[in-house]
């Protein structure tokens, strides 16, 4: 059997699925307009991507890659590397580059003076704070650069492969850039392995050195369930704003929009995406764990193929009204050889929706394949080199 083969009779599994939905309008439009000109929507619970919008196209960052930073200091919290009590000194270049003289976000921290880190923490995440990101570098790292170095080690060991940053705070500088898909990744990331600390993106304001601010994302004020994360703006970039909702039915969707033209449309785009996909999609259970998915063959062994199959049930959120827009492909590296173990990383199965991926899980040997014996293996390979042969033609 061909992977095309293979990947068909996936596609007609998940076709059937879809089939039991009803009110079905196939003219009417699943995906919706934004003027952001680039945008992503997720699914946090799962990871899928429901709505993707030149999702992979680079833009600067600015504020919104202390979310990176933010990330790389609760790594550093959570391993105990950093102790939450530990003091760092605010030096002059944290000071004037992103303190009070900087007319820019700042927590206001006095130069020379000696800052918890559970005050930057906080003027980090709610105030958007440009001295505590650069306080944070210089007290983890020496230097912004070297903090840098270490925030895309980070960046690259959670999959982050299209960002690249140069600084803390997102100033501008050059060859600083992410993708709308990176920071989506990222902010589910932070919520999901610090629960805790992700707590702070929703504290309404901080004070420290006797100066009260608000936190900076006017997202939480104006859409119901919002709990995070961050806004940025760059000449380049445009208004941009990394948002989390979560629904009182366990739903979490994560929106990366970037490229708006003004605050008050990044408000508007990002509720309306929000409300989009709290309305558009239902969650479902799509395929159990350890029911075959497939039969993938498997050449040399005492049986002819191997199911393929989850180690946990594939979940996701499937458009209400446009469930025949969904399908599955199934992919691995034929021809698979015997000896085959039981739980043995085979391939992935994609799901897809209108043909844009939306998430991907590893599939599993269901059985074991012992090798067969060498007239057996000499049979398959005559089969397979004449099936090759039929379907080159």
């Amino acid at each position: 059997m061909s992977s095309r083969l293979l990947r068909s009779a996936v596609f007609l599994a998940v076709i059937g699925f879809a089939g039991v939905s009803h009110a079905q309008n196939p003219d009417a439009a699943l995906m919706p307009e934004t003027a952001a000109k680039v945008a992503v929507v997720m699914d946090g619970k799962t990871g899928g991507i429901l709505f993707d919008k030149n999702g992979n196209a680079p833009f600067p960052p600015a504020s919104l890659a202390k979310i990176m930073t933010a990330e790389v200091l609760f790594e550093a919290l959570a391993s105990g590397r950093v102790a939450p009590d530990a003091a760092m000194p605010v030096s002059n270049h944290a000071w004037r580059t992103g303190g009070a003289p900087s007319r820019t976000a700042t927590m206001f921290a006095a130069v020379r003076s000696q800052v918890p880190v559970e005050a930057l923490e906080r003027g980090l995440v709610v105030q958007a704070a440009n001295d505590a990101a650069i306080i944070i570098a210089e007290g983890m790292d020496g230097s912004e650069q070297a903090f840098a170095a270490r925030m895309n080690e980070r960046a690259k060991a959670l999959g982050m492969v299209d960002s690249r940053f140069v600084n803390p705070t997102g100033l501008p500088e050059g060859g600083q850039e992410t993708t709308a898909r990176d920071l989506a990744n990222l902010a589910r990331h932070v919520r999901l392995t610090y629960p805790d600390r992700y707590a702070l993106y929703a504290q309404p304001d901080f004070e420290w050195n006797k100066i009260l601010q608000r936190n900076r994302n006017t997202l939480l004020a104006a859409k119901p369930g919002a709990t995070g994360m961050a806004i940025g703006f760059s000449e380049e970039g445009g208004y941009s704003i990394v948002g989390v909702v979560e629904g009182g039915d366990g739903r979490i969707t994560i929106l990366a929009l970037a490229g708006l033209d003004k605050e008050q449309t990044r408000l508007r785009e990002t509720i309306a995406l929000a409300d989009w996909a709290a309305s558009a999609f239902d969650e479902r259970t799509i395929f159990s764990a350890g029911s075959p998915i497939a039969m993938a063959p498997v050449f040399g062994g005492l049986t002819p193929s191997v199911p393929l199959v989850l180690d946990t049930d594939l979940v996701a959120q499937i458009p209400k009204r446009h469930a025949d827009r969904v399908t599955a492909e199934v992919h691995y590296d034929a021809p698979l050889r015997a000896p085959i173990r039981r739980g043995d990383r085979i391939g992935t199965v994609e799901l897809r929706i209108e043909d844009r991926f939306s998430l991907e899980r590893d599939l599993l040997a269901g059985d074991d394949v012992a090798e067969g014996t060498f007239a057996g293996r000499a049979a398959d390979a005559i089969q397979e080199l004449a099936f090759g042969w039929i379907r080159s033609l």
